[in-house]
């Protein structure tokens, strides 16, 4: 068998690993990558647009982040509107919807508005919206059962107009790939069907077993494998004081169009998962989905019956650590309730009749009978637990190993930090590989 051996391997052919694909092929020289994806397509899995919630994170709607934090997040997620407008893609997976977040309650509402004055300074397009305005501009956060003002003071954080909101980060990886190729030539390689079982680093190289019997090599490899990265570092010995807790978000379909946009709940603080939010579903003619529940379940995908179960347990690790990572989380009051009640979201005959409760803080109008379970729709989030500090690794999950391999395990936010991520790989790669990054080319289209 004839050995293929190329500057750079990324195993993982989702959002942050086809970003990488693009970024070395536009800006750098390096001649020869490949792009290894486990199943039959690109962005099968988290990254497909059923798998997550088709939101652009800029840091103005999401009440969990510090003013600084938002102020990194905007830069950042201006990224990914700044390669689909320079392809032309507004209007086919990158969308304009308004958007809002929903205080609901006097403490809510005395937080947000407060929230507004601090942060409509880095993001003036912000506006402050009352019940009044929210009856014309999302009525149905407005209006009970009844078709009734609800009683409880709310008041909503937004913006109608002018802001890429939504995008199918699926088809966006699609387009990243042809783009590579495009720019790269036929150096820039894509394998489906092709999942890395193994890597070893023999000298200066990097040797990659895999289901199709290719046989490869590399100078480089990037691990962006979702929750298989972590069990990939763990055989090569790497982040083994880290282990992956599966976190799966389901998501519910209403039988008809209660919002025109995205509307997203305050986050309580205590909780390391994001607020439930409804929002129109680009992929679904624009019928109301409401997400994503939290549910830790024993695999490292979905979709895929329990293949990935054995990979679970030898990522997660379990050891005293580990459990008392578990019970300290349970033994506080808001998480032990937020744990039980996901549970009760994924159980046949009564998750519908449970999920409406909290649905209805954003539609207060909203029905058991208006709801259905979107099968097939959420993804995976591996959520990092430090084991040797016995406590969450919240945020961006990464392995930098300084040894020609690096991991990318939980992306923040989200599929919003693609090209950030890849930034960060690509000045790495090119450091170890004595390779050129041309960083003027990269600040005139992701950051000028």
């Amino acid at each position: 068998m004839r050995q293929k051996h190329f500057e750079v391997v990324i195993v993982g052919a989702g959002i942050s690993g086809t970003a990488l694909f693009y970024e070395l092929a536009a800006f750098t020289d390096i001649k020869r990558v490949a792009l290894l994806e486990k199943y039959e397509g690109v962005a099968t899995l988290n990254s497909n647009g059923r798998c997550n919630s088709q939101t652009i994170h800029c840091g103005d709607i999401e009440t969990n982040y510090t003013l600084e934090k938002a102020k990194r997040v905007n830069k950042v997620a201006k990224m990914p509107i700044k390669y689909g407008l320079k392809y032309g893609y507004e209007g086919k997976f990158m969308f304009s919807h308004q958007k809002m977040v929903l205080a609901v309650g006097d403490e809510e509402v005395q937080k947000l508005t407060a929230r507004y004055g601090e942060f409509k300074e880095v993001f003036p397009y912000l506006e402050l919206y009352s019940k009044e305005d929210l009856k014309q501009i999302e009525p149905n956060v407005v209006f009970d059962i009844n078709a009734n003002p609800r009683s409880e003071n709310i008041v909503a954080m937004g913006t109608k107009e002018g802001q890429y909101t939504t995008v199918d980060f699926g088809a966006m990886s699609d387009s990243l790939v042809k783009n590579a190729q495009k720019i790269g030539g036929d150096g820039y390689e894509l394998s489906l069907n092709c999942n890395v079982l193994d890597i070893k680093k023999v000298g200066d190289t990097f040797y990659l077993k895999t289901s199709d019997s290719q046989s490869i090599g590399a100078d480089y490899v990037v691990v962006d494998a979702g929750a298989h990265s972590l069990y990939l570092a763990h055989k090569m010995g790497y982040g083994m004081h880290l282990s992956t807790l599966p976190v799966a978000g389901s998501f519910y379909f209403a039988k008809k169009n209660f919002l025109k946009g995205k509307v997203y709940m305050m986050q309580n603080d205590k909780l390391p998962f994001a607020a439930l939010h409804g929002d129109p579903d680009i992929l679904a003619n624009g019928n109301t989905r409401f997400g994503p529940t939290a549910l830790v379940m024993p695999k490292l995908e979905r979709y895929h019956g329990n293949s990935s179960f054995f990979e679970f347990l030898s990522a997660l690790k379990f050891d005293r650590n580990v459990l008392e990572v578990f019970v300290n989380l349970m033994k506080d009051e808001d998480i032990r309730s937020y744990v039980l009640r996901n549970f009760l979201f994924e159980i046949p005959f009564i998750n519908k009749k449970e999920f409406v409760k909290d649905a209805r803080k954003i539609v207060p109008s909203l029905r058991e009978d208006d709801l259905f379970y979107a099968k097939n729709f959420g993804g995976v989030r591996p959520q990092v637990v430090d084991r040797l500090n016995k406590k969450l690794d919240l945020g961006e999950g990464r392995i930098s190993t300084n040894n020609g391999i690096s991991f990318n395990m939980t992306p923040s936010p989200g599929a919003t930090s693609c090209f950030e991520t890849a930034r960060v790989d690509l000045e790495q790669i090119c450091k170890f590989l004595n390779k050129n990054f041309d960083k003027e080319k990269f600040k005139e289209e992701f950051l000028d």
